[in-house]
């Protein structure tokens, strides 16, 4: 089921949670809605499920009009973050629960709900626990049974609100890869909400970047991390090192050095890059030198501050642990992979 986001904005007492957003969500795409707290994610996938109707704009699922339909009309697929199971009913009865409800004319048969409930249980790989309650479960397991409860209606989309934000992070590693296995499996259109990069990056066929209510970037992982369109995207996804610059006659300045790099822009910027994609020089009159202020253990690697321009600018960047560069002394780089953006007064920082 396709599902398309057109010029959306949601306000709450005029306060807009989301400005002009338009998304084109393909069927069978896992999609995920990334960003910080207040960036709109959340409210995204309400509109999309039907918990709330947009101020303006329209939500279309397969090309018809669904943006004042009910989440039933829809037929949405809905996980929460806390499970939300009914405590006093089995694993079989809480995922059979939407199909019990259904009106009287659409209703399966008793024998049909439980011949339903057993597939998704040997979906999901809970084959066997049918007769527990959810107290008796494990995190992963309850959220699995809330997966299947979602599945059981057979949803024309299936959305996830920070699906695996209350499991410890082993748990949230092991069902990440077992929901995109099931979402391969399946082929549900799926859209998930998280703030969790590594999540989003693993898991998604593109990746969503919000802020302020309003979308940043769209793209693969690679394309995201990679390529970001943005300084908000160059901070939020990775992590990046990031020095004021400017750009004259096509070389790219830093105060009064010169850095060793090539741009065609003009004027002040931002440069960005990562901290390990960096190829160090022994000296040089282009490059950017600093002097080491600080070094933490990373897992393979060791990070280091570095202060330059005189105690003007710091950054970071990744040495190998058996790299002599000590506190106090010169280290000088380039970086392999950088973008400028122009400075200006709103980069959605």
């Amino acid at each position: 089921m396709d599902v398309s986001v057109s010029h959306v904005t949601k306000e709450f007492a005029r306060f807009p949670a989301l400005n002009d957003v338009s998304l084109d969500i393909r069927s069978g795409e896992l999609i995920a809605l990334l960003g910080p707290s207040g960036s709109g994610k959340t409210t995204l996938l309400r509109l999309i499920a039907g918990l709330d109707q947009p101020t303006e704009g329209q939500i279309l699922f397969g090309g018809e009009d669904a943006s004042h339909k009910s989440v039933q009309e829809r037929n949405i697929g809905f996980v929460f973050q806390h499970y939300a199971l009914f405590r006093h009913m089995t694993v079989a009865e809480n995922i059979g629960f939407g199909l019990r409800v259904r009106p009287a004319a659409t209703r399966p048969s008793k024998a049909e709900t439980r011949q339903r409930v057993a597939e998704l249980l040997d979906m999901v790989q809970l084959t066997g626990l049918e007769k527990r309650y959810p107290n008796q479960l494990s995190g992963g397991q309850r959220q699995r049974v809330a997966l299947a409860r979602a599945m059981a209606i057979e949803p024309r989309v299936l959305l996830l609100d920070e699906p695996f934000g209350a499991l410890d992070a082993k748990v949230r590693k092991e069902l990440r890869k077992w929901l995109r296995e099931f979402h391969d499996r399946t082929g549900h259109t799926t859209v998930f909400v998280t703030h969790d990069q590594e999540e989003a990056l693993e898991l998604a066929d593109r990746v969503v970047v919000m802020s302020q209510g309003r979308i940043e970037q769209i793209g693969s992982a690679d394309d995201v991390y990679d390529r970001p369109g943005s300084p908000f995207v160059h901070r939020f996804i990775g992590e990046a090192s990031e020095l004021p610059v400017r750009v004259e006659n096509g070389v790219v300045w830093l105060d009064d050095r010169p850095t060793g790099l090539k741009s065609e822009q003009a004027g002040r910027g931002s440069l960005f890059f990562r901290p390990h994609d960096v190829d160090f020089v022994d000296g040089c009159g282009g490059c950017l030198s600093g002097v080491v202020i600080g070094s933490r253990r990373l897992a393979g690697s060791r990070r280091v501050e570095l202060e330059l321009g005189g105690g003007r600018h710091r950054v970071e960047v990744d040495i190998a642990l058996n790299n002599p560069a000590a506190l106090k002394t010169s280290v000088s780089f380039r970086p392999r992979h950088w973008a400028i953006f122009p400075t200006s007064g709103d980069d959605h920082a």
